[in-house]
């Protein structure tokens, strides 16, 4: 039987090998990750005490001025802040229905959490592979008491509305007397399309959640922003929720070194990965989406079978060290795969005829001549 832990270590061994690559940032070791945190730390010799001072106040204070709220309270996990947030607005409102999109990230990936631990109720809000329109909210047919949006919208493609598409959205959920928290995993990529800044972002909603280590770099953690009675009620739920640890300044320290170092960096792969996604739409069979894309991430298909392109993939890293793009999945349209393309630093040094070129190498391997 394989052992999935030992293919996800072969993969990222062979991916931190590459001299080339084109989806995906390098993995990095742990004696680099505590290299950045050492880099970080300042000549204050107290660390944090169960998420008070130190390293952990530094980056609240950080995020809040960010997201241009009156407060932010880091937390262990996004799916922690998230219930914290869904669960204020259900006690402000008095309403535990919460508007979801069937692709947002409590409806797939937090074994549903929202109702088993939170004793909330999904209404979807569309079925359409994007955020809800103001037509779509407007028109649900019962009250709810908080409006969820996700920013991109990751299991639809990374997807984004436009600004007036967004406020729209966020204006009719008002009128249904709606609280409107943002899942903000990806906030710091989507200020490019949408043409705003994060503060600019966050002032649509009552709540904002934001995480560190999906575009920063960061070791794990996120934070809650917003008002600052929400702020007061997130730490105590926190502790409720066991999220208040003893020491928690590895995790903040590689935050706020994401937040230095990591963050001006994304523009730059926001505007290459439109770049990217045209050589690689010219690609036999190939679709990308959306094109162009939101953010630096995307969605690609090819008309092959996933583990045809997973091995040409490893094979191409481990022999050649050079990464095209991994996890590939199937479709439902037999030989038709998909994955996701995350255009970040090492693919700024790929040019359209060198993604190109290396697209052409790994396709070989798939479709041998």
């Amino acid at each position: 039987m394989t052992d999935p832990y030992a293919e996800r270590v072969r993969r990222l061994t062979a991916l931190r090998g590459c001299d080339t690559v084109l989806s995906a940032a390098r993995p990095v070791s742990v004696a680099e990750q505590l290299d950045a945190i050492r880099a970080r730390a300042d000549d204050d010799p107290l660390p944090d005490f169960y998420g008070e001072g130190g390293a952990v106040a530094a980056l609240e204070h950080r995020v809040a001025e960010l997201l241009g709220t009156e407060a932010a309270a880091f937390f262990p996990t996004g799916t922690m802040a998230q219930q914290v947030a869904m669960r204020y607005g259900a006690e402000l409102t008095g309403s535990d229905a919460v508007g979801l999109h069937p692709l947002s990230h409590p409806l797939l990936h937090e074994r549903d959490a929202y109702a088993v631990l939170g004793g909330l109720r999904a209404v979807r809000t569309t079925g359409a592979p994007r955020n809800p329109t103001a037509e779509e909210v407007a028109a649900l047919d019962e009250p709810i008491g908080t409006l969820l949006l996700e920013l991109p919208l990751r299991d639809a493609g990374f997807v984004l509305p436009t600004w007036d598409e967004l406020v729209a959205t966020v204006d009719a959920a008002r009128d249904r007397g709606a609280r409107v928290h943002l899942d903000g995993a990806r906030i710091w990529e989507s200020t490019v399309h949408l043409g705003h800044s994060t503060a600019e972002i966050a002032a649509l909603a009552d709540s904002t959640y934001v995480s560190f280590y999906k575009s920063l770099g960061g070791i794990s953690g996120a934070a809650l922003a917003g008002g600052a009675d929400l702020v007061r009620y997130a730490r105590a739920w926190r502790h409720r929720y066991g999220g208040t640890l003893f020491q928690q300044w590895p995790a903040a320290l590689a935050a706020l070194h994401g937040l230095d170092h990591e963050l001006p960096r994304l523009a730059g792969y926001v505007a290459h990965a439109r770049n990217v996604a045209e050589a690689l739409a010219a690609l036999p069979g190939a679709r990308v989406h959306p094109a162009p894309p939101h953010t630096h991430q995307f969605r690609l298909w090819l008309p092959h079978p996933a583990d045809a392109l997973n091995d040409a993939n490893l094979a191409l890293a481990e022999e050649e060290k050079a990464w095209f793009v991994g996890g590939w999945q199937p479709t439902e349209l037999p030989g038709m795969a998909m994955a996701e393309v995350t255009v970040a630093e090492p693919a700024l040094k790929l040019d359209a005829d060198q993604v190109t070129e290396l697209a052409e190498r790994f396709l070989r391997r798939v479709s041998p001549a």
